[in-house]
């Protein structure tokens, strides 16, 4: 649910903060008040399209925020696979727009992208706009309007369709042209010799150029390593032979003053260490091996160590897997009619699980279509239409139709008038039937019970945003558009902008959005109304500017019948 929506030089808008409430929040205003746009607003929070054209004249950016209150496990498993801390089911967005053409966006304060709005969208709010038209929905949405309706579960089609898919191009990728087939077996097989000729190891190449440093650099490490020996150990002036006198006269004192017992044995423990230090250098200026034939061998070594790495990857590990894959491939070639057997057995296998999955959503489907129009249909002829309506499935199970959607084809027809033929619904001509069309079968999806059990299980209201949905209509019809917006409000929170009185009078909170001019500029507020206030927009709506006392008695009339 929808609680607060901020935005910020957003067009004609400079400063708006609206609150929104469960129920029906319908949104008034005289045509240019900004409208549209705060609902424009609200669609950048669910991952539409930015444009710095809609900055505010005079300001470096935009910024569009809101906070929706929501428990969704889909919302909660998109904020943790994109690392962002949940809220306590609050979900807090923000998105800013700049001048320069550069964007933010944050997610409960913390930075995200647009595409993770697109993702959290679908659980948060849907938008069905004016000039929205079941045209612009292609087969695949078609399909997926009555997937939701039907509750449908594609999670195991569409595995099985990757699997069967999977399949198949390993197979086609076996049968290529002979030629093509030695080619590669040619050089597959000169790599993975001269992998194998070479018999890398894991770490062999550091190893070697730290002994290549130490064998180009044995006369100075000699040098440094017999210097320190003698310093630590060797020498009169030593440091081991300095802190054994000091410890004779540490000693000393320890035998009439107690307190330097423990400094007595840390100084031993220091000329241990010193002397064990000593001796360790002494060692290791011993085993150094100055040897010129050792050193040729080693750089030889590392020569073809970089040579398979510039080949066949930026390190050694990726030198020894790369072998192990032209290896599998070489194998796969030479056992090419056994491996291809066994691929088609599976693939026999892939596909009847497929057909299986894919059917059983097919079944669902037809028998869900058949419900859908049935109350799709009621519900237009309560929007004061008298049509019929008809959800078509053509269903193709040959593989050219396989998809992870299954092989069905869903198109939604309507007959307006008596006697006329079932066309598809984008063909009807008149844009207030379209809308009443539009309201039904959102309405009929929205609330069916299927996807409200598994989309509510926490009882959430969902944001339903009608952007004059009311267009094209008027008189006894708009009346029932409004009756269907209370009705679909029982259950979801709607917001909808409207230019109908009719449909004014049933909200249960009314927001007028004024225009007016501050200072030689163009400035959008937007106002929660009181009962009186709302009795004095309805008669404006009614009556224009001039509020006759008639028009007034009519409103309240409205909104004590539509209470």
């Amino acid at each position: 649910m929808l609680l607060e929506l901020r935005v910020e030089n957003y067009a004609v808008i400079d400063n708006v903060a609206v609150e929104f409430a469960p129920g029906l929040n319908l949104l008034t205003g005289e045509t240019g008040a900004g409208k549209s746009i705060l609902i424009d607003a609200l669609a950048l929070l669910l991952g539409e399209r930015a444009s710095n054209e809609m900055i505010r004249h005079g300001e470096e950016k935009a910024v569009v925020s809101a906070v929706f209150e929501s428990r969704d496990a889909l919302i909660a498993a998109t904020l943790e696979a994109n690392g962002i801390d949940s809220e306590d089911g609050q979900v807090i967005i923000r998105r800013e727009i700049a001048t320069g053409g550069k964007g933010r966006v944050f997610i409960n304060n913390q930075p995200a992208t647009v595409a993770v709005l697109k993702q959290l969208a679908p659980a948060l709010a849907a938008v069905h706009a004016q000039n929205e038209t079941l045209a612009s929905f292609d087969a695949a949405e078609r399909r997926r309007l009555l997937d939701v309706f039907a509750g449908a579960e594609l999670g195991g089609l569409i595995e099985a369709h990757d699997k069967w898919k999977s399949l198949k191009q390993k197979i086609e990728e076996l049968q290529r042209d002979e030629s093509d087939r030695l080619k590669l077996l040619d050089l597959w097989s000169f790599q993975a010799k001269e992998i194998a000729d070479a018999r890398p190891v894991a770490g062999e190449d550091v190893a070697l150029e730290n002994e290549k440093r130490v064998l180009a650099n044995s006369e100075k490490l000699y040098t440094a390593a017999m210097t320190a020996h003698e310093a630590l150990y060797e020498s009169n002036a030593s440091a081991a032979a300095l802190l054994r006198s000091a410890e004779k006269n540490i000693e000393e004192l320890s035998r009439y003053d107690t307190k330097f017992v423990e400094v007595l044995a840390s100084l031993e423990t220091a000329r241990i260490t010193v002397e064990d230090v000593g001796s360790g250098i002494r060692d290791y200026a011993a085993s150094i091996d100055a040897s010129p034939e050792r050193l040729a061998e080693i750089e030889d070594r590392l020569a073809v160590l970089d040579r398979l790495k510039r080949k066949y990857g930026p390190a050694l590990e990726n030198v020894m897997t790369f072998g192990e894959e032209v290896t599998t491939k070489i194998a796969e070639i030479e056992n090419r009619d056994e491996i291809l057997a066994h691929l088609r057995k599976s693939l026999n296998a892939a596909a009847a699980e497929y057909l299986k999955a894919a059917r059983s959503v097919s079944k669902l489907r037809h028998g869900s279509a058949q419900k859908l129009e049935k109350l799709v249909e009621a519900e237009i002829n309560d929007l004061a239409m008298k049509v019929r309506f008809k959800v078509d499935i053509a269903s193709f199970d040959d593989e050219e139709h396989w998809t992870s959607a299954g092989f069905d084809e869903v198109r939604y027809l309507i007959a307006t008038n008596a006697g006329e033929p079932l066309k598809p619904i984008e063909q009807i001509a008149s844009g207030g039937e379209m809308s009443r069309v539009m309201l039904a079968l959102k309405a009929t999806i929205e609330t069916s019970d299927v996807p409200r059990a598994k989309k509510q299980k926490h009882q959430e209201l969902r944001t339903l945003i009608f952007d004059e949905i009311d267009t094209g209509i008027g008189g006894r019809a708009a009346e029932a558009v409004g009756k269907k917006l209370k009705s679909l409000a029982a259950g979801n929170q709607v917001l909808c902008i409207t230019h109908l009185p009719q449909i004014a009078s049933f909200a249960d909170q009314h927001f007028v959005i004024e225009k007016r001019e501050s200072s030689g500029r163009t400035k959008t507020s937007i106002r929660r109304l009181d009962p009186t206030e709302r009795a004095q927009e309805i008669a404006r709506m009614m009556s224009g500017q001039k509020v006759t006392e008639t028009s007034l008695k009519h409103a309240e009339q409205m909104l004590k019948a539509n209470a």
